[in-house]
């Protein structure tokens, strides 16, 4: 018991250290992408459909160019579908 105790904490404690995986990392205020070719063509579109689960809209914030750095986007409220 008390070894399952102690494996449980570790995993946990490494969870919460993780990185930005190897793909899309956000939540609902914004996100980064890791920098490739490719994902310099497809971020877009990834950010479209990240923020649209939280009903929101994709805002392009910042892109370093060259691998090792990120696209980062914000998600934000669409002020043209709110009713006023």
């Amino acid at each position: 018991m008390h070894r399952s105790l102690i494996a449980l904490g570790l995993a946990v404690t490494l969870a919460g250290c993780a990185g930005p995986g190897p793909g899309l990392t956000g939540n609902d205020t914004g996100g980064i992408i890791p920098w490739s070719p490719q994902a310099h063509l497809d971020a877009p579109a990834w950010a479209e459909a990240h923020c649209a689960r939280y009903g929101k809209i994709a805002i392009k914030t910042g892109e370093v160019r060259g691998y090792g750095n990120y696209i980062s986007f914000a998600c934000r409220w669409d002020r043209r579908a709110r009713p006023r």
